[in-house]
């Protein structure tokens, strides 16, 4: 994929994991990372959505999609470059954020691992209690 097309860009986060992501236009490629999103993305959850706002807007086929995602698992991945993937068609073109809106899309998941407390063994898992 030559890199001095024009693209258009887009971050996408979820959870801890972050994705950039450009867009340029092409035959439907999508490299994560340098791989083959199929490589990438071994389940089929996770593979729909890295599809999803490509299919929201029937755009699968025209475009080529390059990201970089750092942080968090497999599944933070898929959410971060989904929302990418958004992101980028809103900038490419207006008149697809409302059909992104509907399935939310363009919204960041704010689900984040809860941090542990003191006095506890996890975020809300307590000493077992003793009687006697």
């Amino acid at each position: 994929m030559a890199t001095s097309e024009r693209y258009f860009y887009g971050t996408g986060r979820r959870k801890t994991a972050v994705a950039r992501v450009r867009l340029y236009p092409g035959s439907g490629e999508i490299l994560v990372n340098g791989k083959g999103y199929l490589d990438v993305f071994t389940r089929g959850s996770h593979q729909n959505a890295v599809l999803a706002p490509l299919k929201a807007v029937g755009g699968a086929e025209r475009w080529n999609v390059q990201a970089r995602v750092e942080g968090g698992g497999i599944t933070g991945w898929a959410g971060a470059v989904s929302h990418g993937i958004a992101r980028a068609l809103a900038v490419s073109d207006e008149a697809l954020k409302p059909a992104l809106r509907r399935q939310s899309l363009l919204t960041r998941d704010a689900r984040m691992k809860e941090r542990k407390k003191v006095g506890l063994k996890r975020a809300r898992k307590a000493p077992q209690y003793t009687k006697r």
